[in-house]
């Protein structure tokens, strides 16, 4: 906890914890986190994209190799423990091993990864599709809101953008990966419950939409006669609002909305939107996504405003690994606690680390389920329980 607490006073912004990808405040975490990852007696390195990875290995060598994790950076505004908690109980689990002069038949590596949230640069799970082998290289020309490339910032932060393929697993057979996280919801607290296995990764997709109108002076231009891309764009909103709730399970969300020209005396001309949606089944995400978009251009139509839509991102459900989910449930048995199994509607690093391995997720209380904000807290009891599974889990796994 106190961990967290450290890494949570590392920050871009002076009165608020925002922490993004190859920043100043990235490099301050990452030399504190090395430094617990050499205590667990862990080997630190860098790699080209910005990971921070620590390896204990097994008992002899070329045994194969347990990935655990989680990310470093965060969204602005962020709370402590969404990321950061999944790293330090790692490294925790490690350091029992440490401590009483451990190894298991398998080596452990500690990802420690440089982006998830895709605050800096919209581009999300850098980190971990660079270690999958699915880093997109067109994402290197994207640019920051300074107008630095993510190429620059690489380069910046010590990393190396032409050998991020470098990056890619490469040390030999992979046991699974699994990351503890907090929750982000109210089904642990809802149960009374400190821990949860995760068994799906709900799947997503994002997309830009703009509707283009046209501007013009609020005190002369008649209600009739307006072609408000504003109005078109709140009727959007409350419509994605009411096609979630009329299917259990999905979820969307428009958050970012920019208005143009933005001045008070001047009808809207142009709004540019993100859709957010998710589901558990990607069958059912797709068909309401559809619905979604058609009831967009069905907007813009009945306005005469032009509605333009971009797919940005499409991440498909993962289902985590049976065997893992098993060894999981098991360690919160033998720890003397019931075990509930519930989906994630959020996405992690589990998803593109599915396409290298099998993944698990262990979920940790989250107070009133509140995440992506300062109030995101965690109970110390539970993440006690977080530590004390998660070390089980590797026993099992070592007698597996």
């Amino acid at each position: 906890m106190q961990r967290c607490d450290m890494l949570g006073a590392l920050s871009d912004e002076p009165d608020r914890l925002t922490r993004q990808f190859a920043g100043d405040s990235m490099r301050r975490a990452h030399e504190q986190v090395g430094k617990w990852m050499q205590e667990a007696g862990l080997v630190v390195r860098n790699d080209n994209i910005g990971n921070l990875r620590g390896r204990y290995e097994g008992t002899t060598a070329g045994d194969p190799t347990l990935l655990l994790g989680s990310h470093l950076d965060s969204v602005r505004d962020a709370g402590k423990y969404d990321g950061p908690l999944g790293v330090v109980v790692a490294i925790a689990a490690v350091q029992a091993l440490h401590d009483a002069k451990r190894r298991l038949p398998f080596a452990i590596e500690v990802l420690a990864f440089a982006d998830e949230e895709g605050l800096r640069f919209s581009s999300t799970y850098l980190g971990s599709r660079a270690v999958a082998g699915s880093f997109d290289f067109a994402d290197l020309d994207r640019s920051d809101a300074k107008g630095i490339t993510m190429a620059e910032a690489i380069r910046a932060f010590g990393g190396d953008p032409a050998r991020i393929d470098e990056d890619r697993w490469r040390q030999g057979k992979v046991l699974g990966y699994c990351e503890v996280h907090i929750e982000q919801g109210p089904v642990l607290e809802a149960r009374g419950l400190p821990v949860g296995v995760v068994t799906a990764i709900a799947g997503q997709a994002r997309y830009s939409i703009t509707f283009k109108g046209e501007a013009g002076h609020a005190g002369t231009v008649p209600m009739r006669s307006r072609r408000d891309a504003l109005a078109a764009a709140a009727e959007f909103v409350l419509a994605v609002e009411a096609d979630a709730l009329s299917q259990d399970g999905v979820v969307a969300t428009v958050g970012q909305l920019e208005v143009e020209p933005g001045a008070a005396n001047v009808v809207p001309g142009e709004v540019k939107l993100t859709l957010d949606i998710r589901h558990a089944d990607d069958e059912i995400r797709i068909e309401r996504a559809r619905r979604i978009l058609e009831r967009a251009q069905e907007i813009g139509k009945r306005r005469s405003i032009d509605v333009v839509t971009h797919p940005t991102s499409e991440n498909p459900s993962v289902a985590c690994a049976p065997r893992l989910v098993s060894l999981l449930a098991k360690a919160i048995e033998e720890s003397g606690h019931p075990v509930l199994h519930l989906a994630s509607g959020a996405g992690h690093d589990v998803v593109p680390m599915s396409a290298i391995t099998d993944v698990a997720m262990l979920f940790v209380r989250c107070q009133g389920g509140i995440s992506h904000n300062p109030a995101e807290s965690v109970e110390v009891e539970d993440v006690g329980v977080s530590i004390e599974v998660l070390t089980r889990f590797l026993e099992l796994l070592a007698k597996a």
